[in-house]
């Protein structure tokens, strides 16, 4: 390994570091979260809980425990050394991101069926949308590594890892926001014009950043 390569590593390491640690704390509670609403009634703790709706409530509960565990082993693969080195673990924890991510989709998108969103159709719309996006990145990443095609395999991998990230940066959005506003245009119903903007915003400007830097890779230098 070059000098360069070496020192970009760990320049980088830092950072992966900050990510894993946000990211590990965020996912133990909704791990924890998820759990406790499979076994428990929370309903006088979360609307998203559905008295007598064991279906419903299967649907979002594994979906926030499996998005936990996807989400904590996705900043962890498009490192480049920790591929060449440990080849095996790669695969394994990729097998792990995509199951867990069609559960999730298909468990977030039968919730939205079966009792909808806090905040409605449009709400619906933003995070059914959501759903769907996830299961198909997943499917074609799966897909393209079955083929070989590791270039293909690695752009809907990379889609996929922004979804996966949604959860977390849907919440981080808030915080940011209340931190700067105090709420404006936000309330408890998730109905106020920053919520609204937010049913999309959490996933769709990071999808598009990321479509514009993989054409600008791809783009020939003149």
């Amino acid at each position: 390994m070059t000098l360069r390569k070496r020192l970009a590593i760990m320049a980088g390491f830092p950072g992966l570091v900050l990510l894993a640690v946000v990211v590990t704390g965020f996912a133990a509670y909704s791990l924890r979260f998820g759990l406790r609403g499979i076994g428990l009634d929370l309903s006088d703790e979360t609307y998203i809980y559905t008295p007598g709706g064991t279906v419903a409530n299967i649907a979002i509960f594994s979906h926030m425990i499996l998005g936990a565990v996807a989400m904590v082993l996705v900043p962890f693969q498009p490192v480049a050394w920790l591929r060449r080195r440990y080849p095996w673990l790669h695969r394994i924890a990729g097998r792990v991101i995509v199951t867990a991510s069609i559960v999730v989709a298909l468990g977030g998108l039968a919730y939205i069926a079966l009792r909808g969103t806090i905040a409605g159709p449009l709400m619906d719309a933003g995070f059914a949308l959501y759903g769907a996006l996830m299961l198909c990145c997943a499917v074609q990443a799966l897909r393209h590594a079955r083929a070989g095609d590791v270039a293909r395999h690695s752009e809907w991998a990379l889609r996929l890892a922004v979804l996966v990230m949604g959860s977390l940066i849907f919440r981080l959005h808030y915080v940011i926001w209340y931190s700067l506003t105090d709420g404006l245009w936000s309330n408890a119903q998730l109905t106020g014009p920053f919520d609204q903007v937010q049913y999309f915003a959490f996933y769709m400007p990071y999808l598009a950043a990321l479509e514009i830097w993989l054409r600008a890779r791809k783009a020939p230098v003149s």
